[in-house]
């Protein structure tokens, strides 16, 4: 049985009458079997388990202010205006459509512009918003409708997006959809998916239930003629192969869906801490050099650093023995340069085709009078999971150096 209303078995039906009188003392009046059957089906209808869920999602709720944010909520202008995504039109079904051209989405800025907290907090709005929408249109259609439809749009999506703050930040939006939204996605469809799309999944996924999972979509090839199956013309923009349009004419609706874009850095605020990061000291005329090893081809290498003061030179090689060798003995994958890292935290990714010992180096030997302290994070993003060993190597010698994932139509995962 499917474990919505009216398909129920026997032993669902009575989980669900126990789930009831369980959680009854936190339940409002119009949080009926409807309600409930979300989280039974979220935790595999384990009672106490959906009990546990439900209680931790209310107190979450209540520290959050969802039950009061669509009447308080103080929009941020640079999350309004740099954040992606927008709610527009309705699914065959009647549910609405969350559109997010992710790919547009400049997270490292919103980071740097406001807090973790406050994108948090415009995700319990949005969340709240759709499900207002589902309330206002299962009264005017008469039946119950609690779920929505998303379109994830990675056109633009690459190794930029790949920075650790930028990458956990999302997948604290996952996890709260998860475990504070469960069973309201009704179908999740991702379209311009790119090459490092593999390795986007193999992260995400495990933040999922596998109801969810399910839910995915990846379109490839002609994905307007398979989003219209689902939406009519009317309820999709143009750019997506529907007919809507902003009243200018612009396909992509950007009076409702939000485009994202480079957040200019005269709205950063906010600077990584330190503590959240490891540190190395890198003597005057030398270099500090980390090896990661990796295993499979088309993985990613992501780092972000920076030092308290003064400039640091940063580059990634590649070698495949354990040998030490200097940079001129190894494959460069990105060039030393010098980098401004005390004024502006760098950050970014590199791909990594084939496998091979990859070293990331921080290079001092330009400076002959002071030495530096960097605060780094580097992580190696494969698509299996392996453990990635970091041997730290910290060398006093100078260097001599002039110093596509294409899926079958309907592929669901």
């Amino acid at each position: 049985m499917s474990g919505f209303v009216g398909d129920l078995s026997p032993q669902q039906t009575a989980v669900l009458e126990k789930f009831r009188q369980n959680v009854k003392d936190v339940l409002k009046p119009k949080q009926g079997d409807y309600y409930l059957l979300r989280w039974l089906r979220a935790r595999d209808f384990d009672e106490k388990k959906a009990e546990k869920m439900l209680r931790d999602a209310l107190q979450w709720r209540q520290e959050m202010g969802a039950d009061t944010i669509l009447e308080d909520y103080q929009p941020i202008e640079v999350l309004e205006k740099y954040r992606t995504g927008g709610i527009l039109g309705r699914d065959k079904s009647g549910c609405p459509i969350y559109i997010d051209p992710y790919g547009l989405i400049d997270m490292k800025g919103l980071l740097r512009s406001v807090k973790k907290q406050d994108i948090l907090k415009k995700f319990v709005q949005v969340m709240e918003s759709v499900g207002k929408i589902c309330e206002e249109e299962s009264k005017k259609n008469g039946c119950q409708l609690d779920t929505m439809t998303i379109i994830y749009d990675l056109k633009g999506l690459g190794l930029k997006h790949m920075s650790k703050e930028s990458v956990d930040m999302y997948l604290a939006i996952v996890d709260a959809s998860e475990s504070r939204y469960p069973e309201v996605l009704r179908r999740a469809f991702v379209i311009n998916s790119p090459k490092i799309f593999p390795i986007i999944w193999s992260i995400v996924r495990p933040f999922l239930h596998e109801n969810t999972a399910n839910k995915v979509v990846v379109l490839s090839g002609n994905y307007k003629e398979a989003l219209l199956k689902e939406i009519s013309p009317d309820q999709l923009p143009a750019c997506y192969g529907g007919t809507l349009t902003d009243p200018d004419g612009d396909p992509r609706c950007k009076t409702y869906i939000c485009q994202g874009g480079t957040v200019p850095k005269e709205c950063y605020s906010q600077a990584v801490p330190h503590h959240a990061m490891l540190t190395g000291n890198i003597g005057r005329g030398s270099t500090l050099q980390l090896e990661y090893e990796v295993h499979e081809p088309n993985s990613i290498l992501r780092y972000e650093f920076q030092t308290d003061g003064y400039d640091i030179g940063f580059g990634v090689f590649r070698k495949n023995s354990k040998e030490r060798l200097k940079a001129s003995e190894m494959d460069t994958i990105l060039s030393t340069q010098r980098s401004n890292c005390h004024l502006v935290p760098e950050d970014g990714a590199v791909e990594c085709d084939s496998p091979g010992i990859y070293v990331v180096r921080f290079d001092n030997t330009y400076s002959w009078a002071r030495s530096k302290k960097v605060y780094y994070v580097i992580e190696v993003l494969e698509t299996e999971s392996k453990s990635n060993m970091e041997v730290s190597n910290d060398d006093d010698d100078n260097d001599d150096d002039d110093d596509e994932f294409v899926m079958a139509q309907d592929t669901a995962f």
